[in-house]
């Protein structure tokens, strides 16, 4: 027997058993970013090397150490999308999609090359929406008022939004002056990784984990006092947009996110159910990247989020989704296992929605009944010799100790229909 070849680590399988959350999440997203007006672009997981450095920035982790790159047969540097902004932005360059304002979304497998940790995967996947063309607060609003539906339809509670502003590119340069000069005097206390930030990306320093580099961020100048007017006047408006809504938010002047094309407003969702990787929803405004990538000057705002994340939220709220199968088919006697698969396609045609496993293989009533239990179904139809000579279905309830019923193609349809539309 040859060797077992496992997963690379880092890069998980998603049994069936679990894909009953993946669907919730993607089905309910997919539904309400409809509502906002928000199509869907796909992309390729794979683009040029270069795509990324000019977005993400160069000193970045995830440029610097996070990315599966390679040379193609042609000697052309090639990467696994690391995140799906630069992406999005290169399609609508190239496809000519920035003529007028769009509201795009998308999904799918990312790809950093990190170390695997609880809610951390080398290949993981994200949701996110993309806005181009729309210059005021009012858009960031819609974005995080989206979000927020988003957990609420998901059933998810106690999620925390933190927002702050990075200002305009002037701004945040002369703050970064400050900042350094403030670092540089307290460099003997920093850790080696705030040192070697220091003078090539030191805004991340304010995120540093260290907890002696903490202590010294707390006391840092804050970016929020270098803005102009303009940008506190769009910070202003977001804020007061959120205050209307009823969305409760704290201000935190450290959050500055890890990529380098954002400006002016940033914002994250986070749990404290996750540990360390408590970050579920993450985003802000990016208004150069699409002129840095050699598109018009054209602003632009958008979020991420991570599903494996979310999919540990529903778990941990008791919320995994719906059954993969409402009913289970069983047959047994010759007659009833050449009339079950009609029977069961008749249903199909009524109950568009109805996911519905016949038994097939044969097979005695109570072998069958044990993989009908085990297939999760809520229900198990019994179709036997007996029931074909009344005319009836039998009706078996597998999660609870409710008595088995016994109806008629017509009650039969009309009972699994209040099933399917009321499943609790």
């Amino acid at each position: 027997m040859g060797k077992h070849i496992q997963a690379i680590r880092g890069m998980h399988d998603i049994l069936p058993e679990a894909v009953a959350a993946w669907h919730r999440i993607e089905d309910t997203a997919r539904r309400i970013l409809a509502a906002y007006g928000y199509a869907e672009i796909r992309t390729p997981i794979l683009e040029v090397t270069d795509l990324f450095k000019r977005s993400i920035g160069e000193v970045t982790d995830i440029v610097e150490k996070e990315m599966y790159s390679f040379e193609d047969r042609n000697g052309e540097s090639l990467s696994l999308r690391p995140e799906g902004t630069a992406s999005c932005v290169r399609a609508a360059i190239e496809h000519g999609l920035l003529v007028q304002p769009q509201r795009l979304w998308y999904r799918g497998p990312m790809f950093r090359h990190e170390r695997p940790q609880r809610g951390r995967y080398r290949q993981f996947n994200q949701i996110g929406a993309e806005v181009f063309g729309l210059t005021g607060p009012d858009i960031d609003l819609e974005l995080i008022l989206l979000t927020a539906r988003l957990w609420r339809a998901l059933g998810l509670n106690g999620l925390r939004l933190e927002i702050n502003s990075l200002g305009d590119p002037d701004e945040r340069r002369l703050y970064r002056e400050e900042l350094v000069t403030y670092l540089e005097a307290r460099r003997e206390d920093l850790d080696a990784e705030s040192l070697r930030r220091l003078h090539t990306n030191p805004l991340r320093v304010l995120d540093s984990k260290h907890p002696q580099t903490q202590k010294i961020v707390a006391d840092a100048p804050t970016l929020m006092d270098h803005l102009g007017e303009d940008s506190l006047a769009h910070f202003q408006g977001m804020r007061h947009g959120l205050d209307q809504a009823g969305i409760p938010y704290r201000l935190n002047p450290r959050l500055v996110r890890g990529l380098d094309y954002y400006n002016r407003t940033v914002f994250e969702w986070i749990t404290e159910d996750l540990g360390a990787q408590g970050t579920v929803c993450a985003g802000g405004r990016y208004d150069g990247l699409v002129e840095q990538l050699g598109g018009r000057a054209t602003p632009a705002v958008g979020f991420a989020l991570g599903l494996e994340r979310l999919v540990e939220l529903l778990a941990l709220a008791g919320h995994a989704g719906e059954p993969a199968v409402h009913a289970y088919l069983v047959a047994v006697g010759d007659q009833a296992q050449l009339e079950a698969p009609l029977l069961a396609e008749r249903l199909r045609d009524l109950l568009p929605r109805l996911r519905l496993v016949a038994h097939c293989g044969g097979g005695s009533f109570k072998s069958q009944f044990k993989k009908a239990d085990r297939s999760g179904a809520t229900f198990a139809l019994v179709l036997g010799e007996a029931e074909i000579a009344k005319g009836i279905v039998g009706v078996k309830p597998l999660r609870d100790e409710s008595d088995q019923q016994e109806l008629g193609f017509d009650d039969l349809v009309d009972f699994l229909s209040r099933e399917i539309e009321s499943p609790d």
